[in-house]
């Protein structure tokens, strides 16, 4: 089978096809033909190791997993013979940060991971965006303790974390403010943000509204900038670990302190959060934002995209 392969850390160009064997299930596994998956900043996170944290999971000197694509929606063609929850020819979609394997022609996993089906009219594509920005949104919203009527100010709202976190906020029943470029604001006011606020024309920092959670889903902004526009008892979330790491420290300095806090919550994926996922996206109340979609043969031009930070919601890789 065709696969996407990297054996060392680096760029992009890190990344080759090659032809692999195609693997077999195990008793309590999935065997999935892969129709698409998409390139995000957990594969290029993964792919660099710019922090060096990384490889306590991915491999000190090498990555152990030389397959990447933790999201990924296609059919099952083969079942092991103790899995009772799925048959061949089941179309499903998944996350799997543990494994990857999405950037492959097929791809195993257990079957009471985070997969599930995927529901007509939902595209492969659409099941291949659904998972990665929408869990880490999900967990930080968790985290924060967000609740109907909270105001909320989410930064980088054109990622697929972002625009994840827009439409999930107002599921809820929060007061949502956006911060987008200028090309991006009708796409933001779609998703169901109340008001949207062009960075490029406006400092953010300006707005007289006060936040009970300020998420900054591309981690460009800091503590320190956001804390005069928090209430009292506001948390502040960013995706990266800041400047100095500042961050994490400020996080683990929260439990001691009273009113404005850092979180720095570690993601999780379950099963259920991805059927949650799926009964929000068959209601059209969430609907992950593709920006654009690459062949497998051409994922190392996905990866220069994607780290170039302008691109707008998922960017898919065709496969089958």
């Amino acid at each position: 089978m065709k696969t996407a392969i990297y054996k060392r850390y680096g760029g992009p160009e890190v990344v080759s096809l090659q032809e692999t064997l195609k693997p077999q299930p195990k008793d309590n596994e999935i065997l999935i033909k892969v129709y698409a998956s998409s390139v995000n900043r957990t594969d290029c996170g993964f792919r660099g190791a710019d922090y060096f944290i990384s490889r306590l999971f991915s491999g000190l000197l090498a990555p152990k997993l030389k397959v990447l694509g933790c999201e990924f929606a296609g059919k099952i063609e083969a079942i092991g013979k103790a899995v009772t929850e799925f048959n061949v020819g089941d179309r499903v979609f998944g996350y799997d940060d543990s494994n990857f394997g999405g950037h492959a022609e097929y791809k195993v996993i257990d079957a009471g991971a985070a997969v599930t089906t995927l529901p007509l009219p939902l595209s492969y594509a659409e099941g291949a965006a659904l998972t990665e920005g929408s869990h880490y949104a999900l967990g930080n919203i968790r985290a924060a303790g967000v609740k109907p009527g909270d105001f909320v100010l989410v930064y980088g709202a054109t990622g697929a974390i972002g625009s994840a976190a827009v439409q999930l906020l107002k599921h809820i029943g929060t007061y949502v403010v956006a911060v987008s470029n200028t090309k991006n604001t009708r796409l933001i006011e779609s998703l169901g943000a109340d008001e949207v606020i062009d960075y490029m024309k406006q400092d953010f920092t300006k707005t007289t509204l006060r936040f009970d959670f300020i998420f900054d889903a591309v981690g460009k902004s800091s503590f320190g900038q956001c804390k005069p526009l928090m209430k009292d008892k506001g948390v502040y979330i960013s995706t990266e670990l800041g400047q100095g790491w500042e961050n994490i420290l400020l996080a683990m300095l929260a439990p001691f302190k009273r009113g404005k806090r850092v979180l720095f919550p570690i993601p999780t994926t379950k099963k259920e959060d991805i059927i949650y996922l799926r009964q929000l996206a068959e209601n059209n109340i969430f609907k992950p934002v593709i920006d654009r979609e690459y062949p497998l043969d051409e994922i190392v031009e996905a990866h220069r995209y994607v780290e170039t930070g302008q691109k707008t919601g998922n960017v898919i890789i065709k496969i089958a």
